[in-house]
Formats: C-alpha cells, sequence, structure tokens
C-alpha cells in the first residue's frame, strides 16, 4: 500500500449512486460487472483513493480501501459472523491491548481474530472445523498479510486449555459454562474471560457456572447500534436498526472468588 495511490493486488470498496458495496481486489487487465456498468480494474489502478471511477455505462463509483468494519461484512465466510458493533465492544469490555496473549475459540470466519490482531495481541486459535480455520486464516491473511501472530489448532477447547498466564481468553460457540474450568487455570489471575451468546438463557447458564469458579466483576452487555436520516432539515432515526446480535458476558479470574457477607 503506497499512501493514497490503489496499487495493484490491493483489496478495494467500489460504491455505486445507490450506496451498493462491492469489494473487489485489483488487478491487471480484470474487469468488474455489476448492474450498473463494467468497471476495468486499470481504471482503478493508479487512482487516488477517494476517487470516483466511471463504468461502462458512465455511471460513476466512488473507490475506496475499505475498513475493517466493511471487510467483516463482505468477506467471505464459513460461518456466521460476529457484527462489527460488537466487535468494537468487545476489544473494550475485554481490554485488549498490544502484546497480550489471547485464546480464541470459535474461530468462526475470522472476523473477531482480524480485531484482536488490529489491536496488537497475540492469537492462539482452537477451532473444531478444519474448513472454518481454512477460510478464517485465508479472511486474516487477505486482511492483514501473513505476518501476524495467528496461531490456529484444530482442537475442542472443552476438552482443556494447553496454554498457561493467558491475559484473555474469548469465546465465540454455544456453550462456553463447558470451557470455564479449563480458563480459571489458563488464565493469568486479573486476566479476562469473555464471551458472545445469542440467547439469555445461555447467558444465564454461563453467569451460574462464573459463580462457582474463581471468578468475579461480572459483566453482560447487549449493544444495539442506530444509524439516523440526516437530509436537511428532515432529521430522524433510520427505519431500520441493527439491534440484537448476541449478549457479550465478562468476568475477571480472581485468585479466590469473595464469598458474599
Amino acid at each position: 500500500m503506497s499512501g493514497a495511490v490503489l496499487a495493484l493486488g490491493e483489496r478495494v470498496m467500489l460504491i455505486d449512486a445507490k450506496d451498493r458495496h462491492y469489494l473487489i481486489t485489483l488487478r491487471e487487465g480484470a474487469a468488474f460487472h455489476t448492474h450498473a456498468g463494467i468497471v476495468q480494474h486499470d481504471d482503478v489502478i493508479g487512482a487516488l483513493e477517494g476517487s470516483l471511477v466511471r463504468g461502462s455505462t458512465e455511471r460513476s463509483f466512488l473507490v475506496l480501501r475499505p475498513t475493517l468494519s466493511d471487510v467483516v461484512l463482505k468477506m467471505p465466510r464459513g460461518a456466521q459472523v460476529i457484527y462489527p458493533k460488537d466487535l468494537g465492544a468487545i476489544l473494550m469490555q475485554a481490554d485488549v491491548g498490544p502484546g497480550m496473549r489471547i485464546l480464541e475459540a470459535g474461530i468462526g470466519s475470522g472476523a473477531l481474530s482480524m480485531t484482536l490482531l488490529r489491536a496488537g495481541a497475540i492469537i492462539t486459535g482452537y477451532e473444531i472445523r478444519e474448513d472454518f480455520a481454512a477460510q478464517a486464516k485465508k479472511n486474516v491473511y487477505d486482511m492483514l498479510g501473513n505476518d501476524v501472530a495467528y496461531d490456529i489448532h484444530i482442537r475442542d477447547v472443552t476438552q482443556g486449555i494447553d496454554e498457561v498466564d493467558l491475559d484473555r481468553i474469548i469465546l465465540d460457540m454455544p456453550e462456553p459454562w463447558d470451557v470455564v474450568s479449563h480458563a480459571e487455570g489458563a488464565l493469568r489471575p486479573g486476566g479476562i474471560l469473555l464471551a458472545y451468546l445469542p440467547t439469555i438463557n445461555q447467558t444465564q447458564l454461563l453467569r451460574e457456572t462464573l459463580r462457582r469458579h474463581s471468578f468475579g466483576l461480572e459483566e453482560t452487555v447487549e449493544i444495539l447500534r442506530r444509524t439516523w436520516h440526516v437530509d436537511g432539515r428532515s432529521v430522524r432515526p433510520d427505519h431500520r436498526m441493527v439491534a440484537h446480535t448476541g449478549f457479550l458476558t465478562s468476568a475477571r479470574r480472581l485468585v479466590r472468588r469473595a464469598e458474599p457477607a
């Protein structure tokens, strides 16, 4: 990537007049076909990011490098991804920072992995499905390059965790309560366990399990995202919003759980 100039081999986002987004990788002599016309890759290569390029029907497309959020929503996936609104909250609730050693279980399509790696974390991943692991690796390397601290193992985290003194454990799986006892031994004191779950019944089971182990300061949150329509004096909430996607539950690893007075 060279400054603002778009180069051969880069991934870019084309946006048409109806705000439809298309993620493409620039290749010499290639063309991208849409209902609004055909865009020649050669017309994009060498252009400045933020430029307008014309398609075969003379309609214009805005061209930009994709954000991480764009990639998460548009990339190939084997499993349902965690939405960007939750990914940002995970970084804060799990207090992720550079150099932290994180175990991620339930890799899915790699959206969470990308987010954690971009924050500077060192990721060990446990995934039971080889096809999901392969797709996640491809998505991560396409976005961040091969020089990232990303090590995936095909294994079931409910059967145990080999790593010790981990800073964080982040779970995206249907039964995280089966991991709590293993996490208790794998996390350093003060470390954080965070789980992403779609239903409140699952969340309740997790909270009950955490209370039986050396964890404290439990917190469960749900992130709702509402955009607004702003056009001159017409100002109102958009008719659609990204409401419930999942519950984020976090807890701190303690030396010994304090008994209630």
